[in-house]
């Protein structure tokens, strides 16, 4: 049992908020897979774009993928109250409850022990779905809320505030034994070490040798090669013992400035550093893109009738680079336009995307397709992405079921 509060709405727990697997089967579709014989993709697995209804969809891959999932990504309909020609987003807040709930709970159960589950989200619903989240996946087992921003100048237009951030939360399956990847290293972070002294162990940066703590034994006077004395600051002192120091001083790390005059400061050499760095919360336009390089990105696949709400592909990028390493499987059920698809593909990431709408025929199918042949947009040059692979196209046989209904009300 939970300790803590639930939400509580109409028909939470109703049976027809789920669809069992056993009414439901994936049928290939061999005229809109590529390779349309079968084959697998450079990374051994096979990758899937399943059209149909995520609840059925998900259900169907639960008893296949169970536990298997390394990261799931998904952007739902945030429930803004618009629409759009691809998907109604303008449910009843407890609707749109219902819909999430049924959903969310096959995801847990797809998700592998060390996997995690990132959910782009707005103000609309974000507090809401926090909480659902906390039942669904243990509140013990959130990570954080990353902000992204998502626009790069105000709205002249809007009524009251510009918002200018989309919000994604983070959950891992056991929070225990999840951790994030480092973020590479960029070249204006390794441009900050040099080799002043020609050090043979390579380029380097200063860093403060005092510490915000008051210790008697760490606060004593270092007579630098000018000859006059220096202490820490007032409220400070030595990062380490004066033994240590004299240590650190044989072993030349510690720097006097060019001219030997200046407080001496702790060598901390590139070579010794992390591969990487830590990840941060707020996620900055220049760094993952924004809601103009999205658009451009899928213009490119179709120019007549583009997805309206589309991610960038280096939002993506930084999502898999966190929660993935080659080879792992990521899930997307509310596939859009086909971004995270196309970029697990093209980092060697194996994929099961998910979507409902005509525009899995339109917009994701012709994109993933020219990731396979090579395409160079998005993220491709800096991956070095070179095409390769395939993936399967599957119908689910409700959809079919459907569909054939649809076209005999249409002939009658």
């Amino acid at each position: 049992m939970n300790n803590y509060p639930e939400l509580s709405w109409p028909d939470k727990n109703s049976i027809k908020n789920r669809i069992s697997p056993l009414r439901a089967a994936l049928i290939p579709n061999p005229q809109f897979s590529h390779p349309a014989d079968d084959a697998q993709p450079a990374t051994g697995n096979r990758n899937m774009l399943i059209h149909g209804d995520n609840l059925s969809a998900l259900g169907i891959l639960e008893p296949m993928y169970g536990g298997q999932i390394k990261c799931i990504y998904i952007d739902p309909p945030y429930n803004t109250g618009g629409a759009f020609g691809q998907y109604d987003d303008k449910l009843d807040h407890c609707a749109w409850l219902n819909f999430m709930k049924p959903r969310l709970e096959h995801m847990r159960s797809l998700l592998a022990d060390d996997g995690s589950i990132w959910i782009s989200i707005d103000d609309d619903e974000c507090h809401y779905l926090k909480v659902l989240c906390d039942e669904i996946f243990g509140r013990k087992n959130f990570i954080n809320t990353i902000v992204w921003q998502k626009k790069f100048s105000p709205q002249n237009d809007a009524k009251r505030l510009s918002d200018m951030h989309d919000f994604i939360l983070v959950y891992a399956k056991n929070k225990n034994v999840w951790r994030p990847n480092l973020l590479p290293r960029t070249p204006e972070m390794n441009s900050r070490y040099k080799n002043p002294d020609n050090d043979p162990r390579g380029d380097w940066t200063s860093a403060d040798m005092s510490v915000k703590r008051v210790t008697p034994k760490d606060i004593y006077s270092i007579t630098i090669p000018s000859g006059r004395e220096a202490f820490p600051p007032t409220g400070r002192s030595w990062g380490f013992s004066r033994e240590n120091f004299e240590e650190m001083k044989k072993d030349n790390r510690i720097w006097f400035g060019e001219n030997g005059d200046n407080t001496p400061r702790i060598k901390k050499f590139l070579a010794e550093m992390k591969s990487g760095t830590t990840p941060v919360t707020l996620w900055l336009h220049n760094e993952v893109g924004h809601n103009q390089d999205a658009k451009k990105e899928v213009l490119q696949f179709n120019l007549d009738n583009p997805f309206p709400t589309p991610k960038p592909e280096r939002l993506i990028q930084r999502i898999l680079t966190l929660a993935t390493n080659p080879g792992d499987l990521v899930l997307d059920c509310f596939l859009g336009s086909g971004t995270t698809a196309a970029v697990a593909h093209k980092m060697q990431r194996s994929w099961i995307g998910i979507e409902f709408g005509r525009h899995i025929y339109s917009n994701c199918y012709p994109r993933i397709k020219a990731v396979v042949d090579g395409e160079q947009g998005g993220i491709s040059k800096s991956v070095n992405w070179q095409g390769g692979g395939g993936f399967v196209f599957y119908e689910a046989e409700l959809q079919i079921r459907r569909r054939m209904l649809n076209e005999k009300i249409d002939r009658d």
